[in-house]
């Protein structure tokens, strides 16, 4: 008698429907599908129900669950599978250091933001004075741009008073969540669909930073080169407000981004935004526009109160184009409105919270603006040689 052949239950024998379905899980953290990670060790059908193995980074992983879900529903939607089961395990040593391999191969280690071929487009979103909502302004602009598709992240830049996380609903009853740890690579924290890392992640509680300019420059450079964000359309930088180290820092270090300007309509408060921008022409960057905060409240028969006067943005950006040589655009005026504070008290972006109110469309708006920009080539080197045509006469 001949006995029946012994199925074969490899990955790369199942059927396709099976392997596609999980290539559509995408990792939470890395925000890549598990199947290019390495993460699926075993995946198993029996009849109407499959067993599939996934390791995980770290064993702590903060967002398995989310990855269980995520596979079931996956395998889930194959007709004809009625059952998954998701056993978790963990990556050893080699299999971790073959995945940093992979994400940070060795040509690509330092910081990739600064590298020539790097389309990332990054926003330096600076003010001349505090209180002037810029990270507010920085999360909506990132969430909204993340709402259409866009790949962004964001680097708490502002060390002494960061407040992301916050905005980002990252916090919970006092604490900060906290990046994942792969050896020395560290995974940014993912809200909204956006990659955020900020020195608010590494303190106890409400703990004051009371650091030299050195050490922000280091903490800056750190966030850029430890930091796997992967491939970014646009990354935004929170500064401290003002013309400090840490603005100095990121001319170094990121010679091409391009300043946001934030500032009020105030004269006081546009006098100083005019002094933030005005430093690009002393570092050679760009100027990509001027956002005006608290423009007006409006009034609930339509009429407009200017708080804080008017043509404080208008004025920034005309002096700035004049001071820099090139033409400074106001993005936007974003008015006075309760739901964009209460949106920042309760961690959900206003843009996303109440799409339709004035403040979020004058921000998203802007966000629109910016994502029309291209991921530029101007000026790089594209890796071509041209050799001279010889003509004979």
């Amino acid at each position: 008698m001949t006995l029946p052949p012994v199925p074969d239950h490899s990955p790369l024998h199942l059927p396709e429907t099976l392997k596609k379905a999980l290539a559509g899980v995408i990792d939470p953290e890395l925000r890549l599908p598990i199947t290019e990670l390495g993460m699926v060790e075993s995946l198993e059908q029996d009849g109407e129900q499959v067993t599939v193995r996934i390791l995980l980074t770290v064993a702590a992983c903060p967002l398995r669950d989310t990855l269980v879900s995520d596979t079931e529903a996956a395998l889930l939607s194959v007709p004809g599978i009625e059952d998954v089961r998701v056993e978790l395990g963990v990556m050893s040593t080699e299999q971790r250091a073959a995945l940093k391999e992979q994400l940070r191969p060795a040509h690509r280690q330092g910081n990739p933001f600064a590298r020539a071929d790097s389309l990332t487009q990054v926003y330096a979103v600076a003010s001349g004075k505090g209180g002037v909502g810029k990270s507010t302004v920085t999360v909506n602009l990132a969430a909204a741009l993340a709402a259409r598709g866009l790949k962004v992240g964001i680097i708490d830049a502002d060390v002494y008073g960061f407040s992301v996380p916050a905005l980002m609903g990252l916090v919970h009853d006092g604490e900060t969540t906290t990046p994942t740890r792969v050896d020395e690579m560290i995974l940014p924290v993912v809200a909204y669909g956006v990659k955020v890392i900020s020195i608010g992640m590494f303190v106890s509680g409400n703990q004051a930073i009371a650091w030299r300019g050195p050490m922000l420059h280091r903490a800056l450079e750190q966030f850029l080169t430890d930091v796997y964000f992967g491939d970014l359309d646009v990354l935004f930088l929170d500064l401290p407000p003002g013309t400090g180290d840490m603005a100095i820092s990121v001319a170094q270090l990121l010679p091409s981004a391009q300043l946001l300007v934030v500032t009020t309509p105030q004269v006081a408060a546009a006098d100083v935004a005019e002094r933030a921008g005005a430093i690009a022409a002393s570092t050679g960057q760009k100027i990509a526009g001027v956002v005006e905060n608290m423009s007006w409240l409006e009034q609930p028969d339509g009429t407009r109160l200017e708080l804080f006067g008017s043509g404080g943005g208008e004025a920034v950006a005309t002096r700035l184009s004049a001071t820099v040589g090139t033409e400074v655009a106001l993005l936007g005026q974003v008015p006075l409105a309760v739901e964009l504070r209460e949106g920042g008290d309760a961690g959900r972006p206003v843009v996303l919270s109440n799409p339709q109110s004035p403040a979020s469309a004058a921000l998203t708006a802007v966000a629109a603006q910016l994502a029309a920009r291209p991921r530029g080539l101007a000026g790089r080197p594209l890796g071509v040689s041209v050799t001279p045509m010889s003509v004979e006469w």
